[in-house]
């Protein structure tokens, strides 16, 4: 006589009915999540839409700086380092948890391969003395540097003096990074390259498209970039940003404190750096 078979692929076994529950409540909570974009690949894609869009810089017509320019702080690259522009380095973790998004202080900054202007990369010379806005910018004048309003909030580029539990990442120096605070650790000088010439230009206006140091004015660093220190971001591989001076064996600094407050060109032609290269590269008034 043949054994019944008393087992069916449609019994249920085992705690079938905890199972269905918990994946039900699995795909309750990955639809809530979905309907709110929490979801990670949707602030991935939130993120990169509103941090990348595409920023008008200013045009400066008599090629100075003023303030309330838009600018981008490019460095022109040295040895292996290639040219790249201070960025808002800010990941998922960064936006904030209001109804409209944008970037939460602190936040921090790496350098950026490349001079696309967006809202990763362009900042706004703003008064901290009083000027008013449309002024010449100065040598040896105190100004801050804030990002655009909107997504990336009007943070400032602050920097503090170096301690154990506060420093870059990776060099360890000073560590430069953005805040909502507009104190004195977010004030910054730009000063002329060749220090035989400081005292000449002391009071002169800055121009545009050349070649500055940035000075942080409470700690006295410029600020640099670093080709030997790289850093995974959400946007790719990128050089550390610190405020730190490099002296040569002139005791004159290093091209890592080099920079250039970039702007667009009168003409239309995007970036005067990129339309004119010879001519923000070779300006002999200040080279």
């Amino acid at each position: 006589m043949a054994k019944e078979k008393t087992y069916r692929s449609s019994v249920k076994t085992g705690n079938w009915n905890e199972d269905r529950l918990l994946e039900e409540d699995a795909m309750k909570e990955y639809l809530e999540k979905k309907e709110r974009g929490e979801l990670a690949a949707q602030k991935v894609d939130l993120l990169k839409q509103n941090i990348l869009k595409p920023v008008n810089l200013s045009v400066t017509n008599d090629g100075d700086l003023h303030f309330g320019d838009v600018v981008m702080l490019v460095n022109m690259g040295g040895g292996k380092r290639e040219c790249s522009a201070v960025s808002i380095n800010a990941d998922t973790n960064s936006l904030t948890k209001l109804s409209s998004p944008g970037i939460q202080a602190p936040c921090g900054v790496s350098a950026v391969r490349g001079v696309q202007p967006c809202t990763r990369t362009a900042f706004i010379i703003t008064s901290v003395d009083g000027s008013p806005e449309g002024s010449t910018l100065c040598f040896d004048q105190s100004f801050a540097l804030k990002t655009t309003s909107g997504f990336a909030r009007g943070l400032y580029l602050t920097s503090d003096l170096q301690s154990f539990q506060k420093c870059a990442k990776k060099s360890r120096l000073q560590e430069v990074y953005l805040d909502d605070s507009d104190c004195f650790l977010s004030w910054w000088k730009i000063v002329h390259f060749d220090p035989q010439e400081r005292l000449e230009y002391e009071g002169q206006p800055v121009p545009a498209n050349v070649k500055v140091l940035i000075i942080h004015c409470k700690t006295n660093h410029a600020l640099a970039v670093l080709g030997d220190q790289t850093l995974w971001t959400a946007y790719g591989k990128e050089y550390e940003v610190t405020a730190h001076t490099f002296l040569d064996s002139h005791k004159a600094e290093q091209d890592n404190n080099h920079w250039m407050l970039c702007t667009s060109d009168p003409a239309g032609k995007g970036l005067v750096i990129l339309s004119h290269p010879q001519a923000a590269a070779n300006n002999e008034k200040f080279t």
